[in-house]
């Protein structure tokens, strides 16, 4: 978007004319484009066409898609290694030359793609521009880990002055990436970047409702220049994913979504030797508010990680846990500000939260509801469906917050990707702590206090991957490239290494050790 202000998740009030008035123009190129038909290209036998309604609006069409065949599959894959041969042999100079022609011209597209996927799923605006530069920065920043190491080559020790030794980290071939609705764009092209500055080749599979958007950075790389065959997308659902897993000429994988379903693609992408496979799943994500804390701060910030893009980032913060000493204040204040968030139109200027993605999601929103009542808990806002209501004819819910239920109650422990949390009560930060850390998940947290030992205890002992203090910008979420790595420990992600941090990278290469001796 040259010439106008970066929209990142943490920086949302970067908003301005120039910047809305992009947006706006990118609404009208992208109605030009609903209705699409699409398929892998060249399939000789798709599947029968599912349509994908917008969540804001059911009666406006998106796209047609047609799943991948069994042929299609095959044939991408092997269109991928033939093209990934000759990419490895690229020198990394000119494929950056390349990824980063693709960044600038996603950059270029900022407003139509965006538009589009706030049609899609129903992000926001700003939260929708985010996630396309965010796709673009994930190119710059790969780029720039590869150069700034040399291409992961480096001279090792001798053992003799005959010999010469090196390091060198090399690509494995054909890279599979399943992606999520969440992030349509951003955690297809994350790891599709990665893989490609490595110098892999990529198959994507997106997620259905997501699918116009990943086709559209899928377009958009070809005309940036990326060779022919590199990347390959196989539209379609579950069975396409399967087929993908278990292919034996996929030699990495990258599967983001559920802790259910990253289990179950880590048990079955197995051949006649160990492959790499990179999940990246839920979270369970908890903020901390000591007796100490900026109560402000705090609202603002869960406020923010709650209600964004309508509680379907993985990172959302779901359950919050504040000293008993400061509880119903935080409560009144968070609850205040909860109920203050504009719920509507993702499109509209002044929407914050959009639609939920379907009506399975509504009706586990409604289910949670249920059960906090039933329980004896509190709903302080929110806690209502409203499609149907006042003009939202889409998935449209309440940002909702709830007290008065045990810290062993089941919303705390169920990853429900709905704008919902819980609060409870607690008489110590040990006390939080242990609680925070009592889950399968370790994705993200945060922390609201006043005291530097309180700060260094949360940061010696939290269980996440990703952490923030004091961050009214977003309690648990608003990770950006090259600022806050974003990767999950324990049941939230399998590498240990971060995504848009400085260790990303090396996991799409394998490192050969070479002696020469003259």
């Amino acid at each position: 978007m040259s010439g106008t202000t970066q929209v990142t998740y943490a920086t949302l009030t970067a908003d301005n004319e120039e910047l809305n008035a992009a947006y706006d123009d990118g609404v009208r190129t992208a109605r030009g484009w609903l209705g699409a038909r699409i398929g892998a290209p060249g399939d000789p036998s798709p599947g029968d066409p599912v349509e994908v309604h917008s969540p804001a609006d059911p009666a406006v069409l998106i796209a047609r898609v047609s799943a991948a065949s069994p042929q299609a599959v095959e044939s991408a894959v092997a269109a991928a290694r033939a093209a990934g041969v000759r990419w490895a042999a690229t020198p990394w100079q000119e494929r950056l030359r390349v990824l980063r022609a693709v960044a600038d011209l996603i950059s270029e597209r900022a407003p139509e793609m965006a538009a589009l996927m706030t049609m899609e799923v129903g992000k926001n605006r700003l939260e929708a521009l985010g996630d396309v530069e965010e796709s673009a920065v994930f190119f710059r920043y790969y780029c720039d880990q590869v150069e700034n190491n040399g291409g992961f080559e480096a001279a090792m020790e001798q053992l003799s002055s005959t010999e010469l030794t090196r390091s060198v980290l090399k690509p494995h071939g054909v890279w599979a990436v399943i992606s999520p609705f969440n992030f349509p764009m951003a955690l297809a092209a994350g790891p599709a970047a990665a893989a490609l500055v490595a110098g892999n080749a990529v198959v994507l599979k997106p997620s259905v409702q997501g699918t116009h958007v990943a086709w559209k950075l899928y377009e958009t790389m070809l005309e940036a220049g990326l060779p022919e065959g590199l990347m390959q997308i196989l539209p379609g659902g579950d069975e396409v994913g399967k087929a993908l897993v278990a292919h034996p000429g996929v030699d990495g994988l990258t599967f983001t979504g559920s802790y259910t379903g990253g289990m179950s693609v880590i048990d079955a992408f197995r051949g006649s030797y160990p492959r790499p496979v990179i999940t990246e799943m839920g979270g369970k994500n908890p903020t901390i508010v000591t007796a100490t804390a900026d109560l402000d701060a705090a609202a603002k910030g869960i406020t923010r990680s709650v209600a964004g893009a309508s509680g379907q980032k993985c990172s959302a913060c779901s359950r919050v846990y504040v000293d008993r000493s400061v509880h119903d204040e935080l409560v009144r204040r968070l609850g205040a500000a909860l109920g203050e968030v504009v719920v509507g139109d993702p499109l509209e200027r002044e929407t914050f939260t959009g639609p939920v993605i379907d009506a399975d999601a509504v009706e586990r929103f409604r289910d949670a509801v249920e059960h906090a009542r039933a329980a004896g808990g509190t709903v302080v806002t929110g806690g209502e469906v409203l499609q149907g209501r006042d003009g939202l004819p889409g998935y449209y819910v309440q940002p909702t917050l709830i007290s008065g239920l045990p810290a062993d109650d089941e919303l705390f422990e169920k990853e429900l990707f709905v704008p919902l949390a819980v609060v409870a009560p607690v008489d110590s930060l040990d006390e939080a702590l242990g609680h925070a850390n009592e889950t399968v998940f370790g994705l993200t947290a945060g922390l609201f206090s006043g005291r530097q030992e309180e700060i260094e205890e949360f940061l010696a002992r939290i269980e996440a991957g990703v952490v923030y203090v004091n961050r009214p910008a977003g309690a648990t979420t608003g990770a950006w490239p090259g600022v806050q790595p974003f990767g999950g420990w324990k049941g939230s992600g399998s590498s240990g290494k971060a995504g848009g941090g400085l260790h990303y990278v090396q996991l799409f290469m394998r490192e050969q050790s070479q002696t020469v001796v003259g």
